[in-house]
């Protein structure tokens, strides 16, 4: 360094300047996406108009392949499928095979047979096991369920860990698990790192705010729903009608989701959870989760 002139120093510091800023331009470039966008298997309908561009016959129901196909040329990454389907699991082995769309999930909900859900995802080669964790109500009270849940979460944790499998408790109207911080709480006293939380996003409006629950559950939320709810609704015609607006009218604050999301360094799968249909139909979903989720 001391053998080089003013000029030629900076020049050299110059150059340097710029190989890091190419290096940093390549690895933002070739940085994982921060979500990767899926529906639910039974929201595409089985005489799913085709995508523009498509060879699909309207007047016949579609293959499994064919859906698998469908789903992937509307812009998706993937999919999940739940346990109670009544198709063959090796039909969808043979249309991951066939498309190259992965199953990234399987939908068990408050089944209690875990294992047998998590031998379904390792058929499929599918990485989690969305589970619902009882239901409090009348005749089974809170405490009652909480060891139940907790003892069976405990049970099948090492199974699939085992199996490279994750058990994700999903936030839901089950009137169990109120809060963020309660939900963190039965998370961690599981202690299993096969165990962790799917969180809808939706789902907390009614009586939270997302990004609060995201901040609070930090690294044990391991996928997520995407979905709306409207308090205007709720309050002007019911409860459940809250639902029936779409991803991007409701109440979900995105930009504040997303914030938080960033701040936990959220990277994985985003699902939509609405109301499926054709191609149509299946389309415009794809097309508001890129908008919440700035993936344009």
């Amino acid at each position: 360094m001391m053998n080089l002139d003013r000029r030629d120093f900076l020049q050299a510091a110059a150059m340097a300047t710029i190989g890091l800023a190419s290096q940093e331009s390549w690895a933002a470039s070739n940085a994982p996406a921060r979500f990767k966008k899926a529906v639910k298997y039974h929201m595409v309908a089985d005489k799913a108009l085709p995508a523009q561009g498509t060879d699909t016959a309207n007047d016949k129901p579609l293959s499994v392949t064919e859906k698998f196909s469908l789903v992937k040329k509307l812009g998706f990454d993937g999919l999940e499928i739940h346990t109670r389907d009544k198709t063959a699991p090796q039909k969808f082995v043979e249309a991951h095979q066939a498309t190259g769309l992965p199953i990234h999930g399987v939908l068990n909900s408050s089944n209690p047979d875990i294992r047998s859900a998590v031998d379904l995802a390792k058929t499929f080669g599918a990485t989690s096991v969305l589970v619902v964790a009882g239901r409090v109500d009348k005749n089974t009270s809170y405490d009652a369920n909480y060891r139940e849940w907790s003892a069976r979460l405990k049970e099948n944790a090492p199974y699939a860990e085992e199996h490279g499998v994750k058990l994700l408790v999903e936030n839901v109207w089950n009137n169990f698990l109120l809060s963020p911080m309660e939900m963190a709480r039965f998370i961690d006293e599981i202690d299993s790192p096969a165990v962790g939380v799917y969180f809808d996003v939706g789902n907390v409006v009614r009586f939270g705010y997302p990004e609060q629950w995201i901040r609070i559950l930090g690294s044990r939320i391991g996928k997520l729903d995407i979905k709306e709810y409207s308090r205007v609704l709720q309050k002007d015609e019911g409860l459940w009608k809250g639902f029936q607006v779409e991803i991007g009218d409701g109440d979900v604050d995105y930009p504040a989701v997303l914030k938080a999301l960033e701040e936990i360094d959220y990277r994985g799968w985003a699902t939509a959870e609405v109301k499926g249909g054709d191609a149509d139909r299946l389309a415009f979903i794809a097309g508001r989760m890129n908008q919440v989720l700035n993936l344009d």
